[in-house]
């Protein structure tokens, strides 16, 4: 028998498992098989497709996917570099905020309440400016308004309440909040929009009216001399913070954020220190370790708050979104910190103090 000129006898000899008279319906198949067994090369050639055990060569494959062998490149993460001058600067503001916060407490009494009030006023506006402008809420006037609002009602609860309470702030800020939303939503703005910018608004309005916290703190007993000694560990922990970045940022916190952890730690350090001896030299019931504990308390707020503004910028440079103006950005940071360590001192003072 011969196939395409080849004898049967021929293709017996080179693939000796096929029968030399087998069934000549099957003998295209058993022919196929054989030659599939003796070459996978050939087959994979034929059939398109590779046997099992056989890896195709590179150069067999197509020239596109080739690349998907190789390994991508890792993408650098940028540093960004720790401005000394801009550090240098942000402590200056620190310590000036929290001069202005504790002498103002000086001036106020049983009956010399509104002077302190106008001091805590003119914080309040700084901080809706810095932190309006850096959030970026949705109709910014709006929610600046209403913090605004807010603010002077907090005061005048602060000053003319019976007893001084917190509690009265706390409404006023869910009120206020509660009101922004209505209006953003009556202006048209975009729901979703209106609830990714929710935690803006609470973080302005509730930060603007934590200021009245030290109005009310300083009507009780001690709470002018907890306001020294909780404002002064804040100012000395941001500022030595700021300082020690300037000198020697270092380790870095992480690459986007230009920020040390040595200054971090120094600072709550360094506060809490400066409390214990104020709590040493203050009248009773101030002792140094009371003085210690609303100091290490207040500083360690008053860093984290500032490390997490710093934190919350990198974010929005990652995303590349529109840059911040320059001085709210900056000024936001001691802020934030010391509106947080309001409502922080007045909680201690009431727990450690009376």
């Amino acid at each position: 028998m011969r196939v395409c000129g080849v004898s049967s006898g021929t293709i017996a000899g080179v693939f000796p498992s096929l029968p030399p008279n087998g069934d000549r319906n099957n003998w295209d198949d058993d022919l196929s098989r054989e030659i599939a067994r003796a070459s996978p090369r050939a087959a994979s050639g034929v059939y398109g497709a590779v046997p099992d055990g056989a890896e195709p060569h590179r150069s067999d494959r197509p020239a596109g996917l080739e690349s998907l062998d190789e390994e991508e490149p890792e993408q650098e993460i940028e540093t960004v570099p720790v401005r000394r001058q801009l550090s240098l600067a942000i402590a200056g503001f620190a310590v000036l905020l929290a001069v202005g916060l504790i002498l103002g407490a000086q001036t106020s009494g049983p009956d010399a309440r509104t002077p302190y009030a106008i001091v805590i006023l003119g914080v309040q506006l700084l901080y809706v400016l810095a932190w309006t402008t850096a959030m970026r809420p949705p109709v910014p006037a709006l929610v600046a308004g209403i913090a605004i609002i807010a603010a002077g009602l907090s005061d005048y609860l602060a000053v003319n309440t019976d007893a001084p309470r917190v509690l009265p702030f706390l409404y006023v800020a869910l009120l206020g909040i509660v009101i922004v939303v209505i209006g953003q939503l009556a202006m048209r703005v975009d729901r979703l929009r209106v609830r990714d910018a929710l935690g803006s608004a609470l973080l302005i309005v509730f930060g603007v009216t934590a200021f009245a916290s030290l109005i009310a703190l300083t009507r009780k007993p001690v709470g002018t001399q907890a306001v020294i000694v909780c404002l002064t560990a804040a100012g000395v922990a941001l500022a030595v913070a700021r300082l020690a970045d300037a000198v020697f940022p270092r380790p870095r916190i992480a690459p986007q954020v230009p920020r040390g952890g040595s200054g971090i730690v120094l600072g709550a350090m360094v506060g809490t220190l400066v409390a214990a001896g104020l709590g040493g030299v203050l009248v009773l019931p101030f002792t140094p370790a009371r003085g210690a504990i609303l100091g290490l308390v207040a500083a360690s707020v008053a860093v984290l708050v500032d490390l997490a503004v710093n934190f919350t910028e990198a974010g929005r440079r990652l995303v590349e979104q529109a840059p911040t103006f320059w001085l709210a950005r900056h000024m936001q940071g001691p802020l934030g910190a010391f509106a947080l360590a309001a409502p922080v001192a007045y909680l201690l003072t009431s727990v450690l103090l009376t």
